[in-house]
């Protein structure tokens, strides 16, 4: 069996790049006898070329004095396109399979961020812009299959998990109910909408998903009772099912959202996840407009703002602590009660990365207050050593630092010497391999999980790119 727990440790080759770029073409610099050669797929072996993505790769590398980090940003950019898209048409239309890296199957969640970077070159790439509209499809054909899993597989057959003890049906590869598969969908279709102006992708299907989101986020309030979703594994690891019958520990129903996994997987400790909450509040007032302004479904609109607007009063109300060190922050978890968590976990969305979903400014005090907090010993998964520091969680456990943590501190800083330390500390904890890694120890890069991580990668290379369009190549001179 294989899951997100089964990693491919540090040996050899990585399935990532078992092949090197071109036949006979091999791409390769010399720095003071260091070679680094392309651990890019030979072409020919390449799941999916972009001219688009190939341009911005070599105009990108080009201006990167450090031939290390350019090496690894010409591995990572282009890993999800050339190692996990499987793209086809089904029913006439553009159809995208999308696999995380070492498991073949496809997370609502990953598979959105894995293509998100590209999103800015569709309209310069005809094929990548049916890529792009094939996951969307794909994604809505899964929220209709069901709305509370978090990963499927590519036919309706059955899944790993079956022996769950939950709703599992075939084509489901897993069922955790997690607030931020859905919200991914919304972003995704979003701004690929905002982007190329294209309304095809919301069609009746699409349209039916949408509804199918705001009913499951409706009934995940548990005003009206548990509602239908429980879940129970049989497994020595805690965080892989939940309590009392099924449904996690009590909420007292506010106006927030159950998500009973976290991002990571792992078994929310309350159910109502902060970051999964606000990233809810930001994806329903999308689903408004992309209904007021395509659809036409302007009583469904009002729907998703009510939601909206309860659901960002009640973070507000229940979320917002006072912690005796730091001041107001967001909570990572509370559950109606009074009780709280005051943690962060590296997977997005993550607290530390809440501006990057666009859920509140960089400069907003409470964020910056939480973000002091979560990168700080004071978050029980904050992990410093000799190679480096950064935010880790449960999934893997202690002293492991998600490389994530690190290239979203990043992605949310104003800071640019903050923002030179996380791009050094990404090109130095890499193992030599070339590539991102789920996890590294925070004394040994070369004790690693997960030798072939998509998502990790391709936000590399997203953080690359962003800087360079930026001008700050200075601080890419590592």
């Amino acid at each position: 069996m294989t899951t997100r727990r089964n990693f491919l440790r540090n040996s050899g080759l990585t399935m990532a790049g078992l092949a090197i770029a071109g036949s006979g073409k091999v791409l390769a610099s010399t720095v003071n006898g260091i070679s680094y050669v392309s651990k890019r797929p030979a072409p020919e072996k390449r799941n999916f070329t972009s001219v688009a993505v190939e341009k911005a790769i070599q105009q990108t590398k080009a201006k990167l004095k450090d031939p290390k980090l350019a090496w690894m940003f010409e591995n990572c950019f282009p890993n999800t396109l050339d190692t996990t898209v499987e793209f086809g048409t089904k029913n006439g239309k553009p159809d995208t399979f999308v696999i995380t890296g070492d498991i073949h199957a496809m997370w609502l969640r990953d598979s959105t961020a894995q293509v998100w970077p590209y999103l800015p070159m569709a309209n310069d790439d005809k094929e990548l812009k049916s890529l792009l509209a094939g996951v969307i499809h794909r994604q809505s054909q899964c929220v209709l299959l069901d709305p509370y899993a978090n990963a499927f597989n590519k036919e309706l057959v059955p899944g790993e998990w079956m022996s769950d003890k939950t709703d599992m049906k075939n084509g489901l590869h897993e069922r955790k109910w997690e607030i931020d598969s859905l919200c991914y969908t919304v972003r995704l279709a979003y701004q690929y909408w905002k982007t190329t102006g294209d309304k095809s992708v919301f069609d009746a299907d699409w349209q039916k998903a949408a509804a199918a989101i705001l009913e499951t986020f409706t009934v995940q309030q548990r005003k009206d009772g548990l509602g239908p979703y429980k879940f129970e594994r049989e497994t020595t690891r805690q965080l892989d099912t939940l309590s009392n019958g099924g449904y996690g520990r009590p909420l007292k129903p506010v106006g927030l959202i159950n998500s009973s996994f976290r991002p990571s997987d792992d078994a929310a400790t309350y159910g109502f996840l902060i970051p999964s909450n606000l990233f809810a509040v930001v994806s329903l007032r999308q689903l408004a407009e992309i209904s007021t302004k395509v659809t036409g479904d302007t009583s469904f609109a009002k729907k998703c703002v009510a939601l909206a607007d309860e659901v960002n009063a009640a973070i507000q109300k229940y979320a917002v602590v006072e912690h005796k060190k730091y001041g107001k922050v967001f909570a990572f978890e509370v559950d109606g009660f009074g009780n709280a968590t005051f943690m962060d976990d590296a997977n997005v969305p993550s607290l530390l990365g809440l501006p990057y979903l666009g859920c509140v400014e960089k400069n907003d005090p409470i964020y910056q207050n939480t973000r002091k907090l979560v990168w700080s010993d004071d978050n029980p998964y904050f992990f410093k050593g000799k190679a480096g520091e950064g935010i880790g969680g449960p999934h893997v456990g202690y002293d492991m630092v998600w490389p994530m943590s690190i290239i979203m501190r990043a992605m949310t800083s104003s800071d640019d010497k903050e923002i030179a330390w996380c791009v050094k500390t990404l090109r130095n904890t890499d193992a030599e391999t070339g590539f991102m890694h789920e996890t590294f120890h925070k004394d040994d890069p070369k004790n690693f999980t997960r030798s072939w991580f998509a998502w990790a990668n391709t936000l590399f290379g997203e953080l690359i790119l962003k800087l360079v369009k930026e001008g700050k190549e200075n601080l890419l001179d590592v």
